[in-house]
Order: C-alpha cells, then structure tokens, then sequence
C-alpha cells in the first residue's frame, strides 16, 4: 500500500516539476490572457512577496528534511501559485454563479485532493506532516467568500480557523521532533508563519471583505456535461476522483466528505461551506472530554437519587504534554513519568499542570506564569517566571526555581517544599488553607547546606486598641 502510494505521488510530482518548467505550473489548465497586465497589480505583487518571504521558508526547511515531506510541501507552494493565478483571472473576470465559481475554483481543488489523499493514507512516519498540510490549505478557500450571506466567516477569520485545524497536527510536530531533528521543527515553525501572519496579513490587507471581481469582465461557464443517450435530460456532474485512491466509490452516507475536496464538491450543489473543514469540536479546549477538570468522589449514589439518573463512571484521561493555541502548555494526568521537559518556550507562554502523580516536570525557559492543580508528589523545577508560581489543590509537591519568581502563592494545599534561588529570596509568599509548607533557601556559602524555614499555618489574633493584632504561633521545643 505504501509502495504504491509513493510511486504515484512520485509521478504526481515529477507533474508538477514538468508543469513548472514549462511556465504552467500556476495554471493547471487556466488560460494565460493578461497574465502580464496583471502582474503589476498591488495585490499580486503583494502575494509574491508573501511567498517570497513566507513560503521559501517552508521550502527551505523541506529541502533539509527532503523525502516525503519534500513532495507535500511542493504540492503545497502548487496550491499557493495556482491562487496566485486565481487572483489574476478574478480581476479580468464577472462574478460566477455556483456551478460557474466550483469551475473556476477546480485547478486549486486538484492540488488539494492530491495533498488530501497523503493525508488520508496510512502507514507513513510523516502522517501530521501530511495532516498540517492538509488541513491548513483550506485556509485558502477564504478566495470562495461571495458575502456575508454564503454561510462562510469573513475571509480573514476563515484563514485563522483553518490554521486552528491545522495547528492541531503542527504541535504534534513540534512535539514529536523537537529533540530528535530540528529541521522538521523548523518546518512546522514555518508553515505556522506562512498563514500567521503570512495569509492572514495579505488578507487583511488587500481582501478583508473577500475578492473583487471584474463587473464588465468575461463570464465563468460551468464545465459542459456530455449529450446524454435518446434525448434524456442531463445526469449532474459527478465529484472529482482523488489522484491516489484505487478504491470503489462508496455511497456518501457511508463515506463523509473530508478536507478541500468536499469544499468544492458542495459548491456544484449550491452550498459553498457545506464542506469546509474548519476546528472540530473535539479540538477545542473548552470541549475536551479530557479536560473536563471534574474529579469523581466516588461512585455512591444516595437512596434518593431518580432511577432515572446514569451512575458516574471514573474515567482515567490519557497524559497529555502539548502546546494549545501557541500560549498554554497543557501538562496533564501523567503518572510516574520523571522525564517531563518543555524547552521550547517563551515568555508569553504558560504552564498548567494538572491530576499529575509521582512525575517530574522540567521547564526549560521563561514563561509568564506556572499552575499546579490537582497534583500528587509532583515535582517541578523551573527557571523564570514573569508572573507567578502557582500551587493549588496539591499534595506533596516540590518546586524549585532556579531564577526570579516574583510571587509564589500556596493555596488548598497539604505538603510543599518550596527551593529558591538566590535570585528569588525576593518573592511573596502567599498562603491559604494550606499545611506543611517548607521553604529552603541556599546557605551563606556555596558549601552551606540549605536553610528550612517552616511557614506557619497557627495563629494567635488578639484584640488590642480597637482592633485585632495577629501573629504566628510559636512552639517551643523540637
């Protein structure tokens, strides 16, 4: 299966290369007439330099990896040129109808199916290389906007939900690579700039409100149908075939449509968003089964529960290590894992780690701000955070901050060792509802052992003078 499927993406490719050399690799099949008129037009300059700047990165990092990942960022700068052409013709062209705009659209909707198709396919190594590819070209459907009543989001917010879509695999990238080949990270780093802000800005800037098209232009005619047999009206168009598939159509009620091709099957039918893949619910954070933050107490149910009523089942989430959204690192319900990193992050970045048990967690960089939730003999060292370390929920933790950490707050926790730097003797320290809670700082020397000083969690309030005057208690003896 994989055999095959490298072979004709192998020709599919040595297509492409044919097409480029021969001027047409933008067209695929779209006429050339006043291509040179137009390419003087700010708007087409303007997507040059986006290519320019944005897409010879991607190019560029592909180049290093080369192999598989080579062949889908090729067809995906096609997918890029054959826009290009788009805007041009737009330009000399009137507003089409639906059959006439799914016509138009076509030479963009078979470089796409092509990428889809390696998506789709399984058993390569490279198979979220595929997927970010995949789901992030239909960002370049925004060129499908004809109006706020076409069922689509306005061109600028369709790029930024389409990346979304695609972010999903690109982290899985970051996260697969980022110590085993900084080239594929480089790439997946790439490809996020090419649609933010590359698309996005281009977008913004030139077609906030979707194209323009050419009122006294020529006319977009949908793609004539064959005569049919004893004067009998006309059967519809069939849906284009994917490149790479060998396999029986099926029925759509067995198949669902997926990627870009079912953007531009449903545009013949009338709907032009019917198949827009944009973020599933599934990927969204605030829907995330495995992150709902509810913590079964157990699975009594009283005498007067309803019969009605389903038992709760404690479920245990799977571990989760990821970037969300490019500013959260989500860390979470890991067990006995000592071998945690996150290096690769920034100052506006934060950290929350939550239901983890007997793990470690090493942050390797500033961030904004560290949340511990819910956690069990977990151990965290980091270096600098610019707002606060945070301990909630906790049993039995350990933090150590090897840099500055201005404020470090305590809360509904029983058991934490606190270790700072000589960096952060400065911090404040807050607590609430909270027992047992150490703090070690370095000794006077580099030879001294660490210094305990127990926060107190008793205190003695007396009323002197008008008012109440509080103090830790002390005890005397060991």
């Amino acid at each position: 299966m994989e055999g095959k499927l490298v072979e004709r993406l192998e020709a599919a490719v040595a297509r492409l290369e044919a097409l480029a050399a021969g001027g047409g690799i933008s067209a695929r099949g779209l006429p050339d007439s006043g291509g040179d008129d137009m390419s003087s037009d700010p708007s087409i300059v303007a997507f040059e330099d986006l290519m320019d700047q944005f897409a010879a990165k991607v190019s560029g990092a592909a180049e290093k990896i080369g192999g598989q990942v080579l062949d889908v960022s090729k067809l995906l700068l096609e997918a890029f040129s054959v826009e290009k052409k788009l805007l041009m013709e737009i330009k000399q062209t009137q507003k089409p109808d639906m059959a006439g705009l799914a016509e138009f659209l076509k030479p963009l909707n078979e470089v796409i199916m092509t990428v889809n198709s390696m998506a789709e396919a399984r058993g390569s190594e490279f198979i979220n290389h595929f997927k970010s590819a995949a789901e992030s070209l239909s960002a370049l459907a925004w060129i499908a906007y004809t109006g706020k009543d076409c069922g689509m989001s306005m061109p600028i917010a369709h790029v930024e939900e389409s990346w979304q879509a695609a972010e999903f695999y690109n982290n899985k990238v970051l996260v697969e690579y980022k110590t085993k080949d900084p080239n594929h990270v480089e790439w997946a780093k790439a490809l996020k700039e090419l649609y933010l802000p590359g698309l996005r800005g281009y977008v913004k800037s030139h077609y906030p409100l979707g194209p323009v098209w050419n009122a006294s232009g020529k006319k977009v005619s949908a793609a004539p149908s064959k005569a049919p047999p004893s004067g009998a009206p006309a059967p519809p168009c069939p849906p284009p075939a994917s490149h790479f598939t060998s396999e029986p159509s099926k029925a759509s009620s067995s198949q669902p449509k997926q990627g870009m091709s079912a953007v531009f099957q449903e545009l013949s039918s009338g709907n032009v968003t019917a198949g827009l893949r944009k973020v599933t619910d599934d990927m969204k954070a605030k829907n995330r089964t495995d992150r709902t933050g509810v913590v079964s107490t157990g699975e009594k149910q009283t005498s007067s529960t309803p019969s009605t009523t389903t038992p709760t089942i404690k479920k245990v989430a799977p571990p989760k290590l990821e970037l969300q959204m490019g500013r959260k690192w989500a860390v979470e319900n890991h067990i006995g894992n000592k071998n945690l990193v996150i290096d690769d992050c920034d100052a506006k970045q934060s950290v929350y780690v939550f239901g983890c048990k007997d793990s470690v967690l090493q942050i390797q960089g500033k961030v904004n701000n560290i949340t511990l939730d819910k956690c069990t003999k977990m151990g965290v060292l980091f270096k600098d955070v610019v707002a606060a370390f945070e301990i909630v929920n906790c049993n039995g933790v350990e933090a150590q901050c090897q840099g500055s950490a201005p404020t470090i707050s305590v809360d509904n926790t029983s058991g934490a060792q606190l270790y700072l730097s000589k960096d952060s003797l400065e911090a404040a320290i807050t607590t609430a509802k909270s027992i047992d809670i150490n703090v070690l700082v370095p000794g006077a020397t580099s030879d001294a052992d660490w210094a305990e000083h127990p926060l107190p969690q008793q205190y003695i309030h007396v009323y002197k003078n008008g008012q109440f005057e509080t103090s830790p208690v002390s005890h005397s003896g060991a």
